[in-house]
């Protein structure tokens, strides 16, 4: 029978052959057919059969027991030591180690804050534009919120997205320093005028659908909305600075070049590199880290850049757990009604994230946890002081957690060590 003619029932019987039936030697498991069903629906729709025999959208067609074992968390302090010790090159006792020179310094932990600020993919943040770094302050002015262009998601649609005042004031220096003085390099060595591909901007449009409009150096006049420039073409863009055109890409290299999204993984494997030839013995790193033992491998902190949404998910439904039931003092029933209104954390959650689904970030991120009882664990954390501050209270129920739940990285010993 052609592929074309299949049917819901005919996905049923495959999908109970891969997955269940016991004649089977070589079943696969929840997350594999998660990830076939994703195949399969963006098959049938190029190939535009409908209905769709299998659409992963829809709950019944995915499988119950997929959990993610790409999950990576860090806890807020955590981070903090990653960061200080891969990215800013400081040793046990917490200061730079004297050979230490890093010309990018700036822009990696203005690129790790924004991530954990604002939980944005690796793609999303590594392709902003200059003119996208969110503003606009909130009413309370602690946090900015900018817009993810629908071209760069994964899903394709847009959305709002907020980072600290901090973060985006970090990344404003990077932009006021060390970008600066890349893109002087490049323009005094011509590096701009031998792309290939050139699109001045000459005029940006704001109101419901930001558009620009460019001239290439043929004189060739173009225009698109921003949302729909993929992060290829956002490469291309060019503003004219004090000293000729630089680049509207926001991440550059040494060279003054756009920083592709991918690059990122290498900054985050050399900065996990650095943390183990810090932290661990010769003896400990000569064993591969998928090899070693858990005690070894919990003694350095291991990041990539989807860690930090993975984090920014732990921390936001932390922090809003926390608000509802101790800062709030709410009842079962308030809390019932608080839901209501604004959503309970799991969907304000969901919706920071972009997910289409809550029980996408249930079962993606937070699912190693779900066997907690979070309100008994928060209530545990006693608040003696109504002044007390937030972020210290917090970094107690981390602890808490990461000392009750596997896959969680607080490296509490060694920060007490640092200090």
């Amino acid at each position: 029978m052609p592929w074309r003619q299949a049917t819901e029932r005919d996905l049923a019987d495959y999908r109970d052959w891969r997955c269940r039936a016991p004649e089977n030697p070589r079943r696969i498991s929840g997350t594999k057919w998660n990830r076939e069903a994703a195949a399969f629906t963006k098959l049938f729709r190029w190939a535009k059969v409908y209905p769709l025999p299998v659409d992963v959208s829809r709950k019944e067609d995915r499988a119950a027991d997929s959990v993610s074992a790409r999950v990576s968390w860090l806890t807020p302090r955590t981070w903090g030591l990653w960061s200080d010790t891969g990215l800013r090159g400081h040793v046990r006792a917490g200061v730079p180690r004297p050979e230490w020179e890093s010309r990018t310094e700036l822009r990696n932990t203005s690129f790790v804050q924004l991530l954990l600020s604002s939980g944005l993919r690796r793609q999303e943040g590594g392709s902003l534009l200059t003119f996208e770094l969110p503003t606009q302050r909130l009413r309370h002015g602690r946090y900015c919120h900018g817009r993810v262009a629908a071209a760069v998601t994964r899903s394709k649609n847009g959305r709002v997205f907020y980072a600290s005042v901090d973060a985006v004031g970090q990344v404003e220096a990077y932009v006021e320093s060390e970008r600066a003085w890349a893109v002087q390099r490049a323009q005094a060595q011509g590096r701009y005028e031998r792309l290939p591909v050139v699109r001045l901007v000459t005029k940006v449009m704001g109101g419901l659908k930001p558009a620009l409009e460019w001239v290439d150096r043929n004189g060739v006049v173009g225009g698109q909305e921003l949302s729909r420039l993929g992060w290829r073409e956002r490469q291309w863009l060019f503003l004219e600075g004090p000293d000729g055109p630089e680049p509207a890409w926001l991440w550059l290299t040494e060279e003054g070049l756009p920083m592709a999204p991918d690059r990122w993984n290498g900054v985050f494997r050399l900065a996990n590199l650095r943390c183990e030839e810090v932290l661990l013995t010769p003896e400990e790193r000569e064993v591969s880290r998928q090899f070693r033992l858990a005690e070894v491998r919990g003694k350095s902190p291991y990041a990539t850049p989807h860690s930090a949404r993975h984090s920014y998910a732990l921390y936001m439904l932390v922090l809003l757990n926390r608000l509802v039931e101790s800062r709030f003092g709410l009842t079962a029933a308030d809390r019932r009604d608080f839901a209501l209104l604004f959503g309970d954390p799991w969907w304000l959650v969901k919706t920071l994230l972009g997910h289409a689904d809550v029980e996408t970030t249930k079962r993606h991120y937070l699912a190693p946890v779900a066997h907690l009882q979070l309100e008994s664990i928060l209530a545990a954390a006693e608040v003696t002081d109504e002044q007390e501050d937030l972020g210290e209270d917090l970094d107690g129920v981390f602890a808490r957690l990461a000392r009750e739940t596997a896959g969680i990285q607080d490296i509490d010993a060694l920060l007490e060590a640092a200090s």
